[in-house]
């Protein structure tokens, strides 16, 4: 069982989840408030941490929507708060680890939340929140060892929220945990984890110790097929162990950045009345920015066909699509449900989110017109 200390401590291996009451102690937490969604409670993951626990945790919140928005954020809160808990357990995928990070912050900052967001630059803003431990059950957003969270604010924006602050103190990846994760959810969580990898490796800035984690990541997914494998049979334990790690290594990639595929993901991912799933999002829109980003990154597109196991010749974007249509993933964001009558209100939320920075070539407004129409 590894033990790895890169940005957090990170238990990690199947049957990590039994070190849960050791991770605990030694952050210091009691009363741990559990944060997780309503699936994992009605499929028994709950009952499981819980068992883990050997004890109940001073409270509960199973409500987390699929993409965290700031009231369920400040429910959660609320909660805590009444319980009288000491640190937050986030026990889910990238929703349930986001969400449980806006209330770490709304039980020791004050109001308003929308301050400490990026948009406001607000990062300065965060101080010591909750301690939090996270337990990921699913192989893609990395969140358990992010700075960073995504959170659907009041006003409609799909704000993130980046500051040392937010990663939390310990971190336990069980591959036992995903398991039973259906498999078009496999797919979707784990072309999460393969976009944090590309995208990390061609954002521009520097640091070479992170691309290298994020091509050992792309390797892991697609030379070995750990992620067509995961899809293929679930109970794969090799498969699974490799795209928890991979996801894992997503996340360390992209302090680096990320760029335009998060962009207009973020921006789509807004829309309340489609639900759109971050990661399928991030699948369908990676081949298009890869053909737009093209000969200008020809150099570290060499490098990812390198971890990939394709020949120099190979056209990056075409293999990424040909991996989406072989995991089930769909095809276009139409099919999606995404309308062009969606577009004009999402294009300023993605000129400005903050990945669009780091991009592996700087992206316009007409830029993400142009992907848009690409990924439509």
């Amino acid at each position: 069982m590894a033990t790895m200390s890169y940005l957090t401590n990170c238990t990690f291996d199947f049957g990590a989840l039994a070190q849960l009451p050791k991770v605990l102690k030694g952050a210091g937490v009691s009363r741990p408030f559990v944060v997780t969604d309503p699936g994992l409670k009605a499929g028994g993951l709950l009952d499981r941490l819980i068992a883990a626990l050997g004890a109940e945790p001073a409270g509960v919140y199973a409500d987390t929507p699929t993409n965290p928005t700031e009231p369920a954020a400040r429910a959660a809160a609320e909660l805590y708060r009444a319980a009288n808990a000491d640190g937050i357990i986030a026990l889910g995928g990238g929703s349930s680890m986001d969400l449980a990070k806006a209330a770490a912050i709304m039980v020791t900052h004050a109001e308003p939340f929308e301050q400490y967001g990026t948009a406001k630059k607000g990062t300065r803003l965060i101080k010591k929140v909750a301690p939090l431990i996270a337990v990921p059950t699913t192989a893609g957003t990395g969140s358990e060892v992010s700075v960073g969270a995504v959170v659907i604010l009041d006003n409609g924006r799909k704000e993130t929220f980046i500051s040392p602050n937010l990663l939390p103190v310990a971190a336990i990846c069980d591959p036992e945990l995903t398991l039973s994760l259906p498999s078009l959810l496999t797919a979707a969580t784990g072309m999460d984890a393969m976009t944090h990898c590309i995208e990390a490796v061609l954002s521009p800035v520097v640091n070479p110790p992170a691309e290298a984690i994020g091509l050992d990541g792309i390797e892991r997914i697609f030379r070995h097929r750990a992620l067509e494998r995961a899809v293929e049979d679930g109970s794969d334990r090799d498969a699974r162990w490799n795209m928890m790690m991979a996801s894992y290594e997503g996340a360390l990639a992209f302090i680096k950045g990320l760029g335009a595929v998060h962009g207009l993901s973020h921006a789509l991912g807004r829309i309340a009345a489609l639900k759109l799933h971050h990661g399928t999002l991030n699948a369908v829109i990676l081949p298009h920015s890869l053909v737009m980003i093209g000969n200008a990154q020809a150099e570290k597109f060499a490098r990812i066909k390198r971890a990939m196991g394709l020949p120099e010749s190979a056209d990056l974007a075409d293999e990424i699509a040909q991996l989406n249509a072989r995991i089930g993933l769909a095809p276009s964001l139409s099919t999606m449900g995404v309308t062009r009558e969606h577009w004009p209100d999402a294009r300023d939320y993605a000129v400005s989110d903050i990945a669009t920075a780091s991009n592996g070539v700087p992206f316009t407004a007409e830029s993400y017109d142009e992907l848009f129409a690409r990924a439509f």
